[in-house]
């Protein structure tokens, strides 16, 4: 997810599970060729299992990248032909890549020739504007399978390139789950995730049944404790499950590093925003990093702080329980 799923977000993803797989934020190949490499590709080796989600259309900039992302050490790297944003689509990549499954099979071909080491996958909508018959999804995937991937991130909505917003295109366009299911049943041999509109990990359990993975986006991002749960529920894990300031502490050793090297604490508690979602404190802990993180000078001391904060909430709210 474009500016929020970066290094230091997957580091915290990480501190709740070890092994679900985790995606960096989409980098298009001309950022990597011609910005600052360390920027997008640098990340900790802890965030391993980790893949690298590109945009573009030309292959040999997409083969470039790809040797790039093999050489930092990425389990895997991933094609995205499912965002619908203007900026995308002047690009000439994203989800208008849907009407042409050649070019995608072009540049899957390329990029796994570029790094036969990793495996390239895709991430699709079921459909782009009236292109959007089930018969035109199902070429899609059998070229682009035929071309060398063997794995489809699928958003279970089509994306309308003109006339709604990149929020609208992920909340109005209805979602056809069983659409995927069908997918899977017609390509056994492909492996296909589902993605889209999915908050909670019953429902992940009850697609695992049809399908051969979940991918959570949002839901991961403003709950991310939600997390705590996927390693002893899908992978069979037994250890113990670290509570929400077990997580705090462990991260706090992580911002120091990052504070030392001047990297502004705004930008790596933004992702801890919604660790106590739904939790007493919760918005007393999201106001006091929002409103103080952002200051040039600000250090440890407010990240601590808006610990403090959040545990003297979670004890007025027990002490009114028990008095109740």
């Amino acid at each position: 997810m474009l500016d929020w799923t970066d290094r230091h977000q997957r580091y915290f993803m990480r501190l709740m599970t070890q092994h679900a797989l985790l995606y960096s934020e989409m980098v298009t190949t001309g950022a990597l060729i011609y910005g600052d490499r360390d920027r997008y590709l640098k990340f900790n080796e802890a965030e391993h299992p980790v893949a690298l989600q590109l945009g573009g259309s030309d292959t040999k900039d997409l083969a470039e990248c790809t040797r790039m992302a093999e050489a930092y050490g990425y389990d895997e790297v991933n094609l995205n032909v499912g965002c619908p944003s203007d900026r995308v689509q002047k690009g000439a990549f994203g989800a208008c890549l849907m009407k042409d499954p050649d070019i995608v099979a072009e540049c899957v071909d390329a990029m796994q020739s570029a790094a036969p080491s990793i495996p390239i996958t895709v991430k699709n909508r079921i459909g782009v504007d009236d292109h959007d018959s089930y018969e035109q999804l199902t070429e899609f995937v059998e070229k682009i399978s035929a071309a060398g991937c063997h794995t489809f991130i699928i958003h279970a909505r089509k994306a309308w390139l003109k006339g709604l917003s990149p929020k609208e295109n992920r909340d109005i366009p209805p979602l056809d789950y069983p659409l995927v299911y069908q997918l899977k049943q017609d390509f056994p041999e492909v492996e296909i995730i589902i993605n889209g509109g999915i908050t909670t990990l019953d429902a992940s359990e009850q697609h695992l049944q049809q399908v051969d993975g979940v991918m959570l986006g949002r839901e991961a991002y403003h709950n991310p404790y939600l997390l705590i749960d996927v390693d002893q529920r899908f992978y069979g894990q037994k250890n113990a499950q670290r509570s929400r300031h077990e997580v705090l502490e462990l991260f706090r050793e992580y911002l120091l590093l990052q504070l030392e090297v001047g990297i502004p604490l705004k930008k790596v508690t933004r992702h801890l925003l919604g660790l106590f979602h739904a939790q007493p404190g919760a918005r007393a802990w999201r106001r006091y990093l929002s409103e103080n993180a952002p200051n040039k000078k600000s250090g440890i001391e407010i990240f601590d702080c808006a610990k403090k904060i959040q545990v003297n909430h979670q004890k007025t709210f027990d002490l009114q329980k028990v008095q109740g």
